[in-house]
Protein backbone atom coordinates (compact mmCIF):
# COMPACT_ATOMS: atom_id res chain seq x y z
CA UNK A 1 0.00 0.00 0.00
CA UNK A 2 1.07 3.62 -0.72
CA UNK A 3 -0.18 6.86 0.56
CA UNK A 4 -3.75 7.93 0.76
CA UNK A 5 -5.65 9.29 -2.09
CA UNK A 6 -5.88 12.95 -0.36
CA UNK A 7 -1.78 13.49 -0.47
CA UNK A 8 -1.22 11.50 -4.09
CA UNK A 9 -0.35 14.30 -5.98
CA UNK A 10 -2.65 16.51 -3.43
CA UNK A 11 -5.71 15.78 -5.66
CA UNK A 12 -9.14 16.53 -4.16
CA UNK A 13 -10.58 12.87 -4.61
CA UNK A 14 -13.37 13.35 -7.36
CA UNK A 15 -16.50 12.12 -3.83
CA UNK A 16 -15.38 14.74 -1.84
CA UNK A 17 -16.95 17.47 -4.33
CA UNK A 18 -20.34 16.42 -4.18
CA UNK A 19 -23.02 16.45 -1.77
CA UNK A 20 -22.83 14.22 1.48
CA UNK A 21 -25.90 12.91 2.99
CA UNK A 22 -25.62 12.01 6.91
CA UNK A 23 -22.17 13.29 7.59
CA UNK A 24 -21.68 15.24 11.47
CA UNK A 25 -21.86 19.25 12.16
CA UNK A 26 -17.97 19.46 13.45
CA UNK A 27 -18.23 22.69 15.47
CA UNK A 28 -14.02 22.36 15.20
CA UNK A 29 -13.16 21.89 11.32
CA UNK A 30 -9.38 22.56 12.18
CA UNK A 31 -9.62 20.01 14.71
CA UNK A 32 -11.22 17.58 12.25
CA UNK A 33 -8.47 18.33 9.40
CA UNK A 34 -5.76 17.52 12.34
CA UNK A 35 -7.03 14.18 12.63
CA UNK A 36 -8.12 13.10 8.93
CA UNK A 37 -4.53 13.93 8.35
CA UNK A 38 -3.33 11.65 11.51
CA UNK A 39 -5.47 8.98 10.61
CA UNK A 40 -3.61 9.03 6.70
CA UNK A 41 -0.52 7.97 8.66
CA UNK A 42 -2.12 4.98 10.20
CA UNK A 43 -1.37 1.40 8.79
CA UNK A 44 -4.19 0.33 7.04
CA UNK A 45 -6.38 -2.05 9.27
CA UNK A 46 -6.90 -4.69 6.33
CA UNK A 47 -4.97 -5.19 3.21
CA UNK A 48 -6.11 -5.06 -0.96
CA UNK A 49 -5.06 -8.99 -1.51
CA UNK A 50 -8.05 -9.80 1.52
CA UNK A 51 -10.38 -7.59 -0.27
CA UNK A 52 -9.72 -9.25 -3.35
CA UNK A 53 -10.18 -12.72 -2.03
CA UNK A 54 -13.39 -11.93 -0.45
CA UNK A 55 -13.92 -10.52 -3.91
CA UNK A 56 -13.20 -13.63 -5.56
CA UNK A 57 -15.01 -16.06 -2.82
CA UNK A 58 -18.73 -13.26 -3.57
CA UNK A 59 -18.43 -14.19 -7.03
CA UNK A 60 -18.72 -17.81 -6.15
CA UNK A 61 -21.82 -16.55 -4.64
CA UNK A 62 -23.04 -14.87 -7.45
CA UNK A 63 -22.53 -17.97 -9.66
CA UNK A 64 -25.04 -19.87 -7.17
CA UNK A 65 -21.87 -21.61 -5.72
CA UNK A 66 -21.59 -20.55 -2.38
CA UNK A 67 -23.93 -18.68 0.35
CA UNK A 68 -23.16 -15.01 2.25
CA UNK A 69 -23.77 -14.86 5.76
CA UNK A 70 -23.15 -11.43 7.12
CA UNK A 71 -24.29 -10.39 10.50
CA UNK A 72 -23.04 -8.53 14.10
CA UNK A 73 -23.92 -5.36 15.58
CA UNK A 74 -26.00 -2.87 14.33
CA UNK A 75 -24.03 -0.26 16.17
CA UNK A 76 -20.31 -0.95 18.07
CA UNK A 77 -19.65 0.42 20.70
CA UNK A 78 -16.06 1.19 22.14
CA UNK A 79 -16.76 -0.29 25.76
CA UNK A 80 -17.73 -4.10 23.42
CA UNK A 81 -14.12 -3.87 22.35
CA UNK A 82 -13.24 -6.64 25.18
CA UNK A 83 -12.41 -10.56 24.50
CA UNK A 84 -16.08 -11.89 25.85
CA UNK A 85 -18.20 -9.52 23.55
CA UNK A 86 -16.34 -10.23 20.30
CA UNK A 87 -15.89 -14.29 21.38
CA UNK A 88 -19.81 -14.14 21.66
CA UNK A 89 -20.43 -12.38 18.12
CA UNK A 90 -17.71 -14.64 15.89
CA UNK A 91 -19.06 -18.00 18.50
CA UNK A 92 -22.32 -16.93 17.10
CA UNK A 93 -21.66 -16.41 13.51
CA UNK A 94 -19.24 -19.70 13.66
CA UNK A 95 -22.52 -21.81 14.74
CA UNK A 96 -24.55 -20.16 12.15
CA UNK A 97 -21.83 -20.74 9.55
CA UNK A 98 -22.03 -24.77 11.00
CA UNK A 99 -25.26 -25.06 10.33
CA UNK A 100 -25.85 -23.72 7.24
CA UNK A 101 -22.52 -25.98 5.51
CA UNK A 102 -23.55 -28.52 7.25
CA UNK A 103 -27.65 -28.65 6.93
CA UNK A 104 -27.61 -26.79 3.58
CA UNK A 105 -24.77 -28.26 2.22
CA UNK A 106 -23.17 -25.39 0.97
CA UNK A 107 -20.05 -23.61 1.18
CA UNK A 108 -20.61 -20.66 3.48
CA UNK A 109 -18.65 -16.41 3.19
CA UNK A 110 -18.92 -15.01 6.76
CA UNK A 111 -18.42 -11.49 6.95
CA UNK A 112 -19.02 -10.01 10.13
CA UNK A 113 -20.47 -6.60 10.20
CA UNK A 114 -17.45 -6.07 12.60
CA UNK A 115 -14.37 -2.91 13.24
CA UNK A 116 -15.96 -0.67 11.72
CA UNK A 117 -19.69 -0.34 12.52
CA UNK A 118 -19.47 2.50 14.54
CA UNK A 119 -21.59 4.77 12.85
CA UNK A 120 -25.09 5.25 11.86
CA UNK A 121 -26.86 6.69 9.62
CA UNK A 122 -30.23 9.13 11.31
CA UNK A 123 -33.88 9.88 10.00
CA UNK A 124 -33.71 13.00 12.65
CA UNK A 125 -30.35 15.50 13.03
CA UNK A 126 -31.66 16.31 16.20
CA UNK A 127 -33.45 14.56 19.39
CA UNK A 128 -36.02 15.95 22.11
CA UNK A 129 -36.41 14.96 25.98
CA UNK A 130 -38.98 16.85 28.18
CA UNK A 131 -38.56 20.53 26.20
CA UNK A 132 -34.28 19.77 25.52
CA UNK A 133 -33.25 19.30 22.22
CA UNK A 134 -29.92 18.35 21.52
CA UNK A 135 -28.20 16.52 18.57
CA UNK A 136 -28.99 13.34 17.78
CA UNK A 137 -26.80 9.89 18.65
CA UNK A 138 -24.95 9.14 15.40
CA UNK A 139 -22.49 5.92 16.65
CA UNK A 140 -19.01 6.10 19.34
CA UNK A 141 -17.32 7.42 16.09
CA UNK A 142 -19.56 10.62 16.27
CA UNK A 143 -20.28 11.61 19.50
CA UNK A 144 -22.13 10.28 23.11
CA UNK A 145 -24.95 8.21 23.88
CA UNK A 146 -25.88 9.97 26.71
CA UNK A 147 -28.31 12.70 26.52
CA UNK A 148 -26.40 15.69 27.83
CA UNK A 149 -25.15 18.48 25.81
CA UNK A 150 -21.69 17.67 26.02
CA UNK A 151 -22.00 13.84 24.62
CA UNK A 152 -24.01 14.50 22.03
CA UNK A 153 -21.21 17.54 20.28
CA UNK A 154 -19.66 15.46 17.16
CA UNK A 155 -15.73 14.99 18.39
CA UNK A 156 -13.70 14.69 15.22
CA UNK A 157 -11.33 12.49 17.87
CA UNK A 158 -13.55 9.75 17.98
CA UNK A 159 -11.86 8.84 14.63
CA UNK A 160 -9.21 8.08 15.85
CA UNK A 161 -11.06 6.05 18.66
CA UNK A 162 -12.82 4.13 16.14
CA UNK A 163 -9.69 3.21 14.10
CA UNK A 164 -7.92 2.07 17.49
CA UNK A 165 -11.08 -0.22 18.24
CA UNK A 166 -10.98 -1.58 14.62
CA UNK A 167 -7.80 -2.36 15.36
CA UNK A 168 -8.26 -4.36 18.62
CA UNK A 169 -11.40 -6.35 17.43
CA UNK A 170 -9.56 -7.36 14.18
CA UNK A 171 -6.63 -8.41 15.99
CA UNK A 172 -8.64 -10.62 17.71
CA UNK A 173 -11.16 -12.16 15.23
CA UNK A 174 -7.97 -13.21 13.43
CA UNK A 175 -6.59 -14.81 16.79
CA UNK A 176 -9.91 -16.59 16.87
CA UNK A 177 -10.83 -17.66 13.42
CA UNK A 178 -7.05 -18.95 13.03
CA UNK A 179 -5.14 -20.08 16.04
CA UNK A 180 -7.71 -23.30 16.52
CA UNK A 181 -10.87 -21.62 17.98
CA UNK A 182 -12.53 -21.85 14.96
CA UNK A 183 -11.80 -25.70 14.72
CA UNK A 184 -15.21 -27.70 13.80
CA UNK A 185 -13.55 -30.18 16.18
CA UNK A 186 -14.87 -27.44 18.36
CA UNK A 187 -18.28 -27.24 17.60
CA UNK A 188 -19.12 -28.50 20.86
CA UNK A 189 -17.52 -25.90 22.80
CA UNK A 190 -19.06 -23.14 20.90
CA UNK A 191 -22.14 -24.46 22.48
CA UNK A 192 -21.48 -25.34 25.66
CA UNK A 193 -23.20 -22.46 28.18
CA UNK A 194 -26.31 -22.70 26.61
CA UNK A 195 -27.37 -25.89 25.23
CA UNK A 196 -29.15 -27.26 28.15
CA UNK A 197 -31.36 -24.08 28.44
CA UNK A 198 -32.70 -23.28 24.97
CA UNK A 199 -34.39 -25.73 22.25
CA UNK A 200 -32.37 -24.00 19.76
CA UNK A 201 -29.15 -24.63 21.43
CA UNK A 202 -30.31 -28.54 21.82
CA UNK A 203 -30.62 -28.85 18.24
CA UNK A 204 -28.13 -27.34 17.59
CA UNK A 205 -26.12 -29.96 19.37
CA UNK A 206 -27.97 -32.60 17.61
CA UNK A 207 -26.23 -31.20 14.53
CA UNK A 208 -22.90 -30.89 16.36
CA UNK A 209 -22.98 -34.52 17.09
CA UNK A 210 -23.36 -35.83 13.56
CA UNK A 211 -20.55 -33.53 12.33
CA UNK A 212 -18.24 -34.80 14.60
CA UNK A 213 -19.74 -38.18 13.48
CA UNK A 214 -18.79 -37.51 9.60
CA UNK A 215 -15.07 -35.86 10.59
CA UNK A 216 -14.41 -39.18 12.55
CA UNK A 217 -15.65 -40.77 9.65
CA UNK A 218 -13.57 -38.39 7.40
CA UNK A 219 -10.36 -38.88 9.68
CA UNK A 220 -10.33 -43.09 9.58
CA UNK A 221 -9.88 -42.46 5.93
CA UNK A 222 -7.23 -40.42 6.28
CA UNK A 223 -8.36 -37.30 5.57
CA UNK A 224 -8.51 -34.00 7.96
CA UNK A 225 -8.06 -31.09 5.63
CA UNK A 226 -6.51 -27.09 6.84
CA UNK A 227 -10.15 -25.99 6.25
CA UNK A 228 -11.44 -27.95 9.24
CA UNK A 229 -9.28 -25.78 11.09
CA UNK A 230 -9.39 -22.68 10.32
CA UNK A 231 -11.94 -19.98 8.52
CA UNK A 232 -12.19 -17.13 6.21
CA UNK A 233 -13.88 -14.33 8.25
CA UNK A 234 -14.20 -10.86 6.56
CA UNK A 235 -14.69 -7.61 8.28
CA UNK A 236 -17.26 -5.25 6.70
CA UNK A 237 -19.24 -1.94 8.01
CA UNK A 238 -21.06 1.11 6.29
CA UNK A 239 -18.68 3.76 4.97
CA UNK A 240 -20.83 6.38 6.27
CA UNK A 241 -18.39 9.05 7.35
CA UNK A 242 -16.66 10.05 4.62
CA UNK A 243 -13.51 11.84 6.70
CA UNK A 244 -12.82 8.36 7.97
CA UNK A 245 -13.16 6.28 4.58
CA UNK A 246 -11.32 8.65 2.44
CA UNK A 247 -8.66 8.53 5.04
CA UNK A 248 -7.97 5.23 4.92
CA UNK A 249 -8.16 4.84 1.00
CA UNK A 250 -5.35 3.78 -0.56
CA UNK A 251 -3.26 3.82 -3.41
CA UNK A 252 -2.25 -0.52 -4.21
CA UNK A 253 1.06 -1.03 -4.51
CA UNK A 254 0.58 -4.06 -6.93
CA UNK A 255 -2.10 -2.23 -8.92
CA UNK A 256 -2.16 1.35 -8.86
CA UNK A 257 -6.11 0.77 -7.38
CA UNK A 258 -7.39 2.32 -4.43
CA UNK A 259 -9.27 0.49 -1.62
CA UNK A 260 -10.61 1.30 0.74
CA UNK A 261 -8.54 -0.48 3.93
CA UNK A 262 -10.86 0.36 6.31
CA UNK A 263 -12.23 -3.16 6.44
CA UNK A 264 -12.71 -5.96 3.78
CA UNK A 265 -16.36 -5.19 2.30
CA UNK A 266 -18.04 -1.45 2.86
CA UNK A 267 -21.85 -1.04 1.74
CA UNK A 268 -23.68 2.26 1.02
CA UNK A 269 -26.88 2.19 2.90
CA UNK A 270 -30.40 3.33 1.86
CA UNK A 271 -29.98 6.94 3.51
CA UNK A 272 -26.74 7.50 1.86
CA UNK A 273 -27.57 5.76 -2.24
CA UNK A 274 -28.29 8.90 -3.78
CA UNK A 275 -26.89 8.51 -7.37
CA UNK A 276 -25.28 11.77 -7.30
CA UNK A 277 -23.65 11.73 -4.37
CA UNK A 278 -20.44 11.70 -2.99
CA UNK A 279 -20.90 7.60 -1.43
CA UNK A 280 -22.08 5.94 -4.51
CA UNK A 281 -18.76 7.91 -6.45
CA UNK A 282 -16.82 7.25 -3.82
CA UNK A 283 -17.76 3.22 -4.13
CA UNK A 284 -17.34 3.52 -7.55
CA UNK A 285 -13.80 4.38 -7.51
CA UNK A 286 -12.66 1.75 -4.86
CA UNK A 287 -11.58 -1.84 -5.60
CA UNK A 288 -13.46 -3.58 -2.68
CA UNK A 289 -16.65 -6.12 -2.77
CA UNK A 290 -19.57 -3.09 -2.28
CA UNK A 291 -23.07 -3.39 -1.34
CA UNK A 292 -25.80 -1.50 -1.61
CA UNK A 293 -29.25 -1.85 0.48
CA UNK A 294 -32.28 -1.53 -1.56
CA UNK A 295 -35.15 -0.40 -0.01
CA UNK A 296 -38.95 -1.08 -0.93
CA UNK A 297 -39.27 2.17 -3.27
CA UNK A 298 -36.25 1.18 -5.01
CA UNK A 299 -36.74 0.92 -9.03
CA UNK A 300 -35.43 -1.25 -11.40
CA UNK A 301 -33.91 1.49 -13.49
CA UNK A 302 -32.15 2.76 -9.89
CA UNK A 303 -30.65 -0.93 -9.51
CA UNK A 304 -29.28 -1.21 -13.29
CA UNK A 305 -27.90 2.50 -13.26
CA UNK A 306 -26.04 1.45 -9.98
CA UNK A 307 -24.41 -1.81 -11.95
CA UNK A 308 -23.53 0.86 -14.39
CA UNK A 309 -21.90 2.83 -12.28
CA UNK A 310 -20.51 0.59 -9.91
CA UNK A 311 -19.96 -2.78 -11.76
CA UNK A 312 -19.03 -1.68 -15.10
CA UNK A 313 -17.55 -4.73 -16.46
CA UNK A 314 -20.05 -7.16 -14.74
CA UNK A 315 -17.29 -8.89 -12.38
CA UNK A 316 -19.22 -11.51 -10.24
CA UNK A 317 -18.25 -10.99 -6.56
CA UNK A 318 -17.90 -6.95 -7.10
CA UNK A 319 -21.40 -5.75 -6.18
CA UNK A 320 -23.88 -7.05 -3.51
CA UNK A 321 -27.60 -6.03 -3.39
CA UNK A 322 -28.95 -6.12 -0.11
CA UNK A 323 -32.77 -5.98 -0.04
CA UNK A 324 -34.68 -4.94 3.05
CA UNK A 325 -38.14 -4.31 2.14
CA UNK A 326 -40.20 -5.63 4.75
CA UNK A 327 -42.19 -8.49 5.04
CA UNK A 328 -45.57 -6.87 3.85
CA UNK A 329 -43.63 -5.89 0.98
CA UNK A 330 -40.60 -8.23 -0.30
CA UNK A 331 -43.23 -10.60 -2.20
CA UNK A 332 -44.54 -7.59 -4.76
CA UNK A 333 -41.65 -5.51 -4.86
CA UNK A 334 -38.33 -8.12 -5.16
CA UNK A 335 -39.65 -9.85 -8.43
CA UNK A 336 -39.40 -7.27 -10.93
CA UNK A 337 -35.87 -6.13 -9.70
CA UNK A 338 -34.98 -9.55 -10.04
CA UNK A 339 -35.95 -10.04 -13.51
CA UNK A 340 -34.99 -6.76 -15.00
CA UNK A 341 -31.21 -6.88 -13.53
CA UNK A 342 -31.30 -10.57 -14.52
CA UNK A 343 -32.23 -9.82 -17.73
CA UNK A 344 -29.63 -7.42 -18.07
CA UNK A 345 -27.42 -9.97 -17.70
CA UNK A 346 -25.38 -8.75 -14.90
CA UNK A 347 -25.25 -11.40 -11.88
CA UNK A 348 -25.19 -9.54 -8.23
CA UNK A 349 -25.16 -11.28 -5.18
CA UNK A 350 -28.60 -11.04 -3.87
CA UNK A 351 -28.89 -11.00 0.06
CA UNK A 352 -31.48 -10.48 1.67
CA UNK A 353 -31.88 -8.04 5.25
CA UNK A 354 -34.68 -8.99 6.83
CA UNK A 355 -34.37 -6.98 9.47
CA UNK A 356 -34.52 -3.00 8.85
CA UNK A 357 -37.85 -3.17 6.96
CA UNK A 358 -39.55 -5.03 10.29
CA UNK A 359 -39.22 -1.93 13.04
CA UNK A 360 -41.30 -0.57 15.42
CA UNK A 361 -42.21 0.94 18.48
CA UNK A 362 -43.79 -1.36 21.14
CA UNK A 363 -46.12 0.46 23.91
CA UNK A 364 -42.99 0.87 26.17
CA UNK A 365 -40.67 2.90 23.91
CA UNK A 366 -38.76 0.25 23.01
CA UNK A 367 -37.72 0.07 19.05
CA UNK A 368 -38.10 -3.81 18.32
CA UNK A 369 -38.70 -6.44 15.82
CA UNK A 370 -40.97 -9.54 15.55
CA UNK A 371 -39.13 -12.48 14.93
CA UNK A 372 -42.09 -13.80 12.76
CA UNK A 373 -41.37 -10.97 10.64
CA UNK A 374 -38.10 -11.22 10.04
CA UNK A 375 -38.63 -14.98 9.04
CA UNK A 376 -41.12 -14.34 7.00
CA UNK A 377 -39.24 -11.81 5.11
CA UNK A 378 -36.81 -14.59 4.48
CA UNK A 379 -39.21 -16.70 3.21
CA UNK A 380 -40.52 -14.12 0.91
CA UNK A 381 -36.74 -13.71 -0.67
CA UNK A 382 -36.64 -18.09 -0.79
CA UNK A 383 -40.22 -17.90 -2.50
CA UNK A 384 -39.13 -14.91 -4.97
CA UNK A 385 -35.83 -16.83 -6.28
CA UNK A 386 -37.64 -19.94 -6.72
CA UNK A 387 -40.29 -18.60 -8.61
CA UNK A 388 -37.48 -16.96 -10.81
CA UNK A 389 -34.79 -19.24 -10.74
CA UNK A 390 -32.34 -17.25 -9.42
CA UNK A 391 -29.72 -17.42 -6.17
CA UNK A 392 -30.88 -16.35 -2.89
CA UNK A 393 -26.97 -15.57 -2.43
CA UNK A 394 -27.50 -14.71 1.74
CA UNK A 395 -28.50 -13.09 4.69
CA UNK A 396 -27.47 -9.48 6.37
CA UNK A 397 -28.83 -9.56 10.02
CA UNK A 398 -28.10 -7.50 13.16
CA UNK A 399 -27.32 -9.83 15.98
CA UNK A 400 -25.67 -10.50 19.19
CA UNK A 401 -23.39 -13.69 21.04
CA UNK A 402 -25.57 -12.14 24.25
CA UNK A 403 -28.92 -13.32 25.59
CA UNK A 404 -30.59 -9.71 25.41
CA UNK A 405 -34.12 -9.18 25.24
CA UNK A 406 -34.55 -6.94 21.72
CA UNK A 407 -37.19 -8.44 19.14
CA UNK A 408 -39.87 -10.39 20.64
CA UNK A 409 -40.81 -14.33 19.62
CA UNK A 410 -38.57 -16.85 19.09
CA UNK A 411 -37.82 -20.43 20.51
CA UNK A 412 -36.96 -18.90 23.71
CA UNK A 413 -39.80 -16.63 23.41
CA UNK A 414 -39.53 -12.82 24.13
CA UNK A 415 -42.85 -10.85 25.01
CA UNK A 416 -42.76 -7.48 24.31
CA UNK A 417 -43.19 -6.69 28.56
CA UNK A 418 -39.88 -8.89 28.54
CA UNK A 419 -38.29 -6.05 26.59
CA UNK A 420 -36.56 -3.99 29.69
CA UNK A 421 -34.98 -6.84 31.10
CA UNK A 422 -31.47 -6.87 28.44
CA UNK A 423 -32.15 -3.83 25.75
CA UNK A 424 -28.91 -3.33 25.34
CA UNK A 425 -28.51 -2.29 21.94
CA UNK A 426 -27.16 1.22 20.93
CA UNK A 427 -29.44 2.13 18.12
CA UNK A 428 -31.41 -0.96 16.24
CA UNK A 429 -32.82 -4.33 18.44
CA UNK A 430 -30.41 -6.98 17.64
CA UNK A 431 -31.54 -11.38 16.74
CA UNK A 432 -29.90 -12.78 20.38
CA UNK A 433 -28.01 -16.07 20.01
CA UNK A 434 -30.88 -18.25 19.79
CA UNK A 435 -32.61 -15.92 17.36
CA UNK A 436 -29.29 -16.14 15.13
CA UNK A 437 -29.63 -20.05 15.45
CA UNK A 438 -33.34 -20.20 14.87
CA UNK A 439 -33.12 -18.13 11.75
CA UNK A 440 -29.93 -20.59 10.39
CA UNK A 441 -31.66 -23.53 10.68
CA UNK A 442 -34.85 -22.32 8.76
CA UNK A 443 -32.47 -20.64 6.09
CA UNK A 444 -30.93 -24.30 5.67
CA UNK A 445 -33.96 -25.66 5.31
CA UNK A 446 -35.23 -23.03 2.48
CA UNK A 447 -31.89 -23.35 0.53
CA UNK A 448 -32.17 -27.13 0.93
CA UNK A 449 -35.70 -26.57 -0.98
CA UNK A 450 -34.70 -24.65 -3.65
Amino acid sequence: MTSTVENSAARVPSWRTLPAAQQPEYPDQEALARVVTELESFPPLVFAGECDQLRARLGAVARGEAFLLQGGDCAESFDGVGADDIRAKVKTLLQMGAVLTYAASVPVVKVGRIAGQYSKPRSKPTETRDGVTLPTYRGDSVNGFDFTEEARVPDPERLKRMYHASASTLNLVRAFTTGGYADLRQVHAWNQDFVKSSPSGQRYEKLAREIDNAMSFMRACGADPEEFRTVEFYASHEALLLDYETALTRTDSRTGHLYDVSGHMVWIGERTRQMDGAHIEFASKVRNPIGIKLGPTTTPEEALEYIERLDPEREPGRLTFIVRMGADKIRDRLPTLVEKVTASGARPVWVTDPMHGNTFEAASGHKTRRFDDVLDEVKGFFEVHKELGTHPGGIHVELTGDDVTECVGGGDEIFVDDLHQRYETACDPRLNRSQSLDLAFLVAEMYRGQ
